[in-house]
């Protein structure tokens, strides 16, 4: 433009054309003063024709027009002079943007296009091995995961059929072993009831008493026994108020003359084995009370787990053999697990009841002077 208004030119600018395609690369020719045609349609990414136009703005001053999408390899640029409309066709290559925005854009959209299809591939890829983690959750905890199969990748479905297999096999082995306590169970009973038949046939006698407890003695040790090999096999969890539950214990307690409270926070209805989990907190209170004179129970449930602790004003249990009573069969001589005329399987059989849910039974001082149970289980 400069070298056009500033310089005489041939009748057809023959030099001015060859100058600019020589040095510049560009084809240049000169058509009749007109309007400029109308604006074209904008490309998807206009980067090039936003850059292009400001550039041109500030260089010129005049009025202008661009097409970038009519022909794919060229850059078409009319320019309005005075007399005549110069038109500029320049390769496309020759016409980008080369700036740090258009470098960071293109970065930070492939980045996030990257990063979608990444998060939507793990979650696809995680969800099964988190639904995993939920049934052997359920299943350490005594609960039913029955919706569950095997889903996801490869290596994810291997894993879920060997946990199913290992289940099964689980359960089959709980199925044996309850099976054979029943018929050990029927056929000690089936003796001690014919002792006690004998026994009651043979009349009131004083020689016979002591062969009477005796035999009671017989029958509470083998209820025990049962008991704790039996564990919490056969039951099924089930939503239970965890408040009326601890009512009922205080009751039990105080029925046989103890001093008793009950306390409970949070929200009640726990999901737990109502049997099991009430033999495991009768033993401990059971515990307490053939010991003590005043028992406190307090319950706390939070979003993740239920804590009942059962506190007794007794002798308690010296530190150092605080794990060593969980033992079976353990008795300590001068505590208060010297359990007179019992079996040493109370603690043994409530921590067992309290792991079979997934929690745990720990013990300690108590605020009272004696002993303090604390049961953890997750909800």
């Amino acid at each position: 433009m400069e070298i056009y208004k500033n310089y005489p030119q041939e009748p057809d600018n023959t030099r001015l054309k060859k100058i600019a395609q020589s040095r510049l690369g560009l084809t240049v020719d000169f058509l009749p003063i007109s309007e400029m045609p109308p604006p074209g349609p904008k490309p998807f990414f206009s980067l090039l024709d936003q850059s292009l136009s400001v550039e041109l703005r500030k260089q010129i001053g005049r009025p202008f027009w661009i097409d970038t999408v009519g022909r794919s390899a060229l850059v078409e640029i009319r320019i309005q002079l005075d007399d005549k409309v110069m038109r500029v066709f320049a390769r496309r290559s020759a016409a980008y943007a080369s700036n740090s925005e258009a470098f960071l854009m293109w970065m930070v959209g492939t980045s996030l296009v990257l990063l979608t299809v990444a998060i939507l591939f793990l979650r696809n890829q995680i969800r099964p091995i988190l639904r995993l983690a939920d049934a052997a959750e359920s299943f350490g905890k005594g609960r039913e995961a029955p919706d569950f199969r095997p889903r996801g990748a490869r290596e994810v479905r291997r894993a879920a059929q060997a946990f199913i297999e290992m289940k099964q096999r689980i359960e089959r082995s709980i199925e044996q072993r309850t099976a054979m306590l029943a018929g050990v169970s029927h056929d000690l009973r089936t003796v001690l009831t014919r002792f006690k038949l004998e026994l009651a046939l043979l009349g009131d006698a004083p020689e016979l008493e002591a062969l009477k407890k005796d035999v009671d003695e017989m029958t509470r040790m083998l209820e025990a026994y049962l008991a704790f090999a039996r564990g919490d096999t056969g039951e099924q969890s089930a939503p239970t108020d965890m408040a009326d539950f601890l009512d009922e214990l205080k009751i039990d307690a105080e029925r046989n003359g103890h001093r008793s409270n009950v306390t409970f926070h949070g929200y009640p209805i726990v999901t737990v084995k109502p049997a099991a989990f009430k033999r495991c907190l009768g033993n401990l209170v059971s515990n307490a009370a053939r010991f003590a004179d005043t028992i406190s129970i307090t319950g706390h449930r939070d979003h993740r787990w239920l804590t009942v602790t059962v506190d007794d004003d007794g002798p308690g249990i010296p530190a150092t053999m605080r794990e060593e009573v969980f033992k079976p069969f353990l008795r300590l001589d001068d505590a208060r697990n010297q359990d007179q005329g019992g079996t040493g399987l109370g603690l043994a059989i409530a921590r067992d009841i309290a792991r079979s849910h997934g929690g745990d039974i720990t013990l300690g001082d108590s605020p009272l002077g004696g002993l303090r149970a604390r049961v953890r289980v997750p909800v």
